[in-house]
């Protein structure tokens, strides 16, 4: 916890543990300030001092240049001149106090804080900037920190008193339960006595729901509010997958059997093929805004504002200013009545990306709101971004990363390694992939499962899962070459939307698996190099898992594969 929050002005502990009354939030600060000693209003304090060093100087200036027109020395002072002086270094006193020292100490803050800023590289979530608590330093324990005595008494009032008596005051609602880890200083005594009291609350038991071994410290105010455990999934290791001439080993967290050994099948194959090759071709964050005007004709306007290339150097400057790494790279306008929608992608480095482009959009909106006064805000997000459902719009125009991952497999290959033949795969993919999926109405969906990979490597490297849905779209291409005697695979994924910085990147797990792949955390070289190569990983996987599947479902063989490891002979009635 950040130890700003441990000036709070203690109170009693039993108060709060009788009356369920929250500790002062720690803005309120009552204290005294040195402008309550001025006989006027703060306001009108600093006008009266403005308006006297303007007043003045304009006098002295004007009294001045009449000196020097007439040859009297400028030494030689009368008495209103001397009390014009004497107002002149009053006012400048009093300006220098009141703003030039507010001005260095923010700026020494600003530096101070740099170490503590990782917003620039922190995607998972949007952050609300109307909550008033201190930013949270990650990752380091809460134990670790110093405290004072009286502080202590805020943050840990329970530290001293039996877990039951705490429990209790859970169940009867008199301490609630968000409110455990900033009570009590132990994320892990929070996470414990919120699990007890839901059982007793609920009369569940979660008794198959583990807590120990895990950093609950880790993820306080970034992955995941009121912990009461964590749950269990099995990481598989699929590869090496040869990719644009280097080996990687592809962790996938998944519970579903036959997918690890699959996507291993198909890497093996590409392996003795000669490898895959990959190439990112497009490399985007969007975030788009809707705006709602009195008329049609005004969002046009705006629309033909924000699309005219004389304002697009303005427009990015004003974006650009949020992040070391954000840079706008278009805005693309789209009309219905006279709401606007404004569709900003940017780059967003190793982040993902989505609090960075929120950061950007806002400070647009913030300038063109001066420019068009009428103009009215409706929301930060209007869909047309398209975060996290299946649009058209990142099908045809892309978000995050764009890829395309393709490899020729040899028919011998194909023979012995997936038990096929190249004809029957080809056809497979024209009947199943591209004209059954037509059929069904499908939107980025011309794949056999890319889904099941994407999921399986986002939940392993601390990725957002409901990405899942953009991130899976996928067309998957086959065709014979050779004289029709090896097979070329492709693969077209235009909306990868990952990062290695910031979310679930961070945790131990993810960051171990992100470390397996060598793109952990931030490329200081090249920013956003290391995320980039994540989706090349991420399409290579997908290229490796449809080129098995459509293999096993051609052989037949998909059916008998499930059932000799995806079933299990456990009575589950027991």
């Amino acid at each position: 916890m950040d130890v700003r929050r441990r000036a709070v002005k203690p109170l009693h502990a039993s108060k709060h543990i009788s009356s369920g009354e929250p500790l002062k939030p720690h803005n309120q600060d009552s204290s005294v300030k040195a402008s309550d000693a001025l006989p006027l209003p703060l306001y009108l304090t600093n006008g009266l001092f403005f308006t006297m060093f303007f007043s003045v100087m304009y006098f002295l200036l004007h009294r001045w240049r009449e000196k020097i027109r007439d040859g009297i020395p400028l030494h030689v002072l009368n008495f209103s001149e001397l009390v014009a002086m004497f107002s002149l270094i009053a006012s400048v006193i009093y300006l220098l106090g009141f703003f030039g020292i507010g001005f260095v100490q923010s700026f020494v803050s600003k530096g101070n804080n740099d170490s503590w800023d990782v917003e620039d590289e922190a995607p998972g979530q949007f952050i609300d900037t109307t909550v008033t608590s201190p930013p949270v330093r990650r990752n380091i324990p809460m134990k670790s920190v110093p405290v004072d005595e009286n502080a202590a008494q805020i943050i840990t009032p329970y530290a001293g008193e039996d877990d039951e008596v705490v429990i209790k005051s859970v169940v009867e609602g008199r301490i609630p339960s968000y409110s455990l880890e900033s009570k009590l200083g132990d994320c892990k005594r929070a996470a414990f006595i919120r699990k007890e009291a839901l059982q007793r609350s609920s009369g569940k038991s979660l008794d198959g729901l583990p807590l120990d071994g895990f950093d609950y410290e880790s993820i306080l105010g970034q992955c995941c509010e009121m912990p009461i455990g964590y749950i269990q999934i099995p990481v598989g290791i699929a590869g090496p997958l040869l990719l644009n001439g280097n080996e990687f080993s592809v962790p996938m967290a998944t519970t579903e059997g036959c997918l690890v050994a699959s996507t291993n099948r198909g890497c093996k194959a590409i392996y003795v093929s000669g490898g895959a090759t990959s190439v990112l071709f497009r490399d985007g964050m969007t975030r788009a805004p809707v705006v709602r005007f009195g008329s049609a004709k005004r969002a046009a306007e705006l629309k033909f504002f924000v699309e005219d290339p004389m304002n697009f150097e303005t427009l990015s400057v004003v974006f650009n200013k949020s992040s070391r790494f954000a840079r706008l790279q278009n805005i693309q306008c789209a009309i219905a009545g006279k709401n606007l929608y404004m569709r900003f992608s940017c780059n967003t480095g190793d982040a993902m990306g989505m609090n960075m482009v929120s950061k950007g959009v806002q400070n647009v909106l913030d300038y063109l709101q001066n420019e068009y006064p009428d103009m009215d805000i409706i929301g930060i997000s209007g869909n047309y971004c398209s975060d996290k459902k299946p649009a058209a719009v990142n099908w045809i125009e892309g978000r995050g990363k764009s890829v395309v991952c393709e490899a020729i497999i040899k028919e011998e290959v194909v023979k012995k390694v997936l038990k096929t033949e190249v004809a029957a795969l080809v056809e497979l993919n024209m009947l199943k992939n591209l004209t059954g999926s037509a059929m069904a109405g499908a939107l980025g969906g011309f794949n056999a499962h890319a889904s099941n990979i994407v999921s399986a490597v986002y939940l392993a490297t601390g990725q957002d899962p409901a990405q899942n849905i953009e991130s899976s779209h996928c067309i998957t291409m086959m065709e014979a070459v050779n004289d029709g005697k090896d097979l070329h695979i492709s693969v077209t994924m235009p909306s990868i939307e990952v990062g290695t910085v910031g979310g679930g990147t961070q945790l131990a797990s993810q960051s171990a698996c992100l470390n397996l792949l060598g793109v952990k955390g931030a490329n200081r070289e090249a920013p956003g190099s290391n995320a980039r190569l994540l989706a090349t990983i991420v399409a290579g996987s997908v290229l490796a898992g449809e080129l098995s599947l459509m293999s096993a479902i051609s052989a037949g063989q998909l059916v008998k594969s499930h059932m000799k490891y995806n079933r299990s002979c456990k009575d589950v009635t027991k």
